[in-house]
C-alpha cells in the first residue's frame, strides 16, 4: 500500500473496562458502555513525532512526543508490518477518566494499534493487535474485552496461546461505577499485593469466579453476590481508596449484588437488578462525599461491539 498521505486521518472509537470484577484478577474484564474517541490524522515530519490534544480537563497531565502510549502502540504496528513510521497528530475527546481503574490506557494502547493498522490498510489481523496489546499493557484483562468488546476472559494455554473466552452476560445484570475525584496508578496498587498466596485463597477464588460467570450468564442476583468475593488483591487494595469501604456498604444497603473495585481502582463497581441501579448510584455518591471525596456514578450496560474504526473526512 502507498504510504499514507499528508492529511489523510482515521477516528477510532475505544470503550472503557472494568477488569477482575473481584476473583477474576488479571483474567477477567468487561467493555462498558462508556467511550473514548481518538481521531488520528497523519502530518508533516518524521516518524518521531507525535502531536497529541486532549478534548476535556481529565487528560491535561497528558503529553505527547514518541514515547506518549498511543504513539508507542502505533510504533509496534508499523515495525511489525514492516512500514516505516508516520508522523501523527492525536485528537482524544476523553470520556474515561485516567488513573481510576477504567482501562484509560488499555483505550490508548487500542486506539494507537487499531489507528496505525487503518492508516496501513489494515495489513495485521485483529488476533495480532490482540497479542500486542497484552504484550504492551503486560496483563490481558483490559486490553481484550477494549478490543473485543462483551465479557472476556483470558488465559495463557500450555501451548503458550493466548486463549479468549467471551461469556454470556445477561442484559437485566445492570452496572453502576462510581469515579472519584482521587487517582491510583496501577504500579502503586500492585505493590500493596503479596508476591504469593496460599492455596486456600486460591481456591476460594477459583470457586468465587465460577459462581459470578454463572450468575453473570443467568441474571441470578444470588449467584452474582456469592461469586463477587477476592481474596488475591482486593484486601491489600482497599486501604489505598479513601472512604472505599464506606462506599461498598452503601451500594449493598442500597440493593446491589456485589460491590468491587474496579480494575486497580480507586473507582467502584456495583452490579446490581435495574430496579436498583439510580439507588445504588445515589447512594455510592452520597458515602464517598461523606468520606470528603468528591465523585460521579454512572449507570452503564456491557458494550458488546468492541472498538471500531472508520476513515475521517480529508
Amino acid at each position: 500500500m502507498a504510504r499514507p498521505r499528508i492529511g489523510q486521518g482515521v477516528v477510532v472509537d475505544v470503550p472503557a473496562t472494568t477488569a477482575n470484577l473481584g476473583p477474576g484478577f488479571d483474567c477477567l474484564g468487561a467493555a462498558l458502555d462508556l467511550n473514548n474517541r481518538f481521531e488520528m490524522r497523519c502530518i508533516e515530519g518524521s516518524g518521531e513525532r507525535f502531536e497529541l490534544v486532549i478534548e476535556g480537563s481529565e487528560g491535561s497531565h497528558l503529553r505527547g512526543g514518541p514515547d506518549n502510549l498511543i504513539y508507542r502502540a502505533a510504533q509496534r504496528v508499523w515495525k511489525e508490518a514492516g512500514e516505516e513510521p508516520i508522523a501523527v497528530e492525536a485528537r482524544v475527546r476523553l470520556a474515561v477518566p485516567p488513573a481510576r481503574g477504567l482501562g484509560s490506557s488499555a483505550t490508548a494502547i487500542v486506539a494507537g494499534l487499531m489507528g496505525a493498522n487503518a492508516l496501513i490498510g489494515e495489513k495485521l489481523s485483529r488476533e495480532k493487535l490482540l497479542e500486542l496489546a497484552i504484550d504492551i499493557e503486560g496483563h490481558p484483562d483490559n486490553v481484550v474485552p477494549s478490543l473485543l468488546g462483551g465479557l472476556c476472559l483470558t488465559a495463557r494455554a500450555a501451548s503458550h496461546r493466548w486463549r479468549v473466552v467471551r461469556c454470556e452476560w445477561d442484559p437485566k445484570v445492570m452496572v453502576v461505577v462510581a469515579i472519584p475525584a482521587i487517582r491510583l496508578s496501577t504500579s502503586e496498587a500492585r505493590r500493596v499485593m503479596p508476591k504469593a498466596i496460599s492455596i486456600p485463597d486460591a481456591v476460594t477464588n477459583l470457586g468465587c469466579l465460577t459462581l459470578l460467570l454463572q450468575g453473570l450468564r443467568t441474571g441470578n442476583g444470588d449467584l452474582i453476590a456469592d461469586g463477587m468475593h477476592d481474596r488475591i488483591h482486593e484486601p491489600y487494595r482497599w486501604g489505598l481508596i479513601q472512604g472505599g469501604q464506606e462506599v461498598r456498604n452503601a451500594a449493598m444497603g442500597a440493593g446491589a449484588w456485589g460491590c468491587v473495585i474496579s480494575g486497580a481502582g480507586p473507582s467502584i463497581l456495583a452490579l446490581c437488578p435495574e430496579e436498583s441501579a439510580v439507588a445504588v448510584s445515589k447512594t455510592m455518591v452520597r458515602a464517598w462525599e461523606g468520606a470528603g471525596v468528591a465523585s460521579r456514578s454512572q449507570v452503564l450496560q456491557l458494550h458488546q461491539g468492541g472498538s471500531r474504526w472508520d476513515h475521517l473526512p480529508s
